[in-house]
């Protein structure tokens, strides 16, 4: 269950970064900022950075 999240969240990144038409897919699709008043559960924040690690690597963000 704890790496549903993560698969999830893998799984829309790349969808949208497979497209056709390269980077420019990525245009609308940016990282996950977490602020200090945030409250995070492990989950949520493996999930964070598997998106924004993805995002780096796919998009070049």
């Amino acid at each position: 269950m704890k790496w549903t999240a993560t698969w999830i969240a893998l799984a829309i990144l790349l969808a949208s970064c497979a497209g056709t038409g390269g980077a420019t897919d990525c245009a609308t699709w940016r990282p996950i900022l977490v602020h200090d008043d945030d409250t995070l559960t492990a989950d949520t924040a493996r999930a964070i950075l598997a998106h924004n690690r993805t995002g780096r690597r796919l998009c070049g963000w």
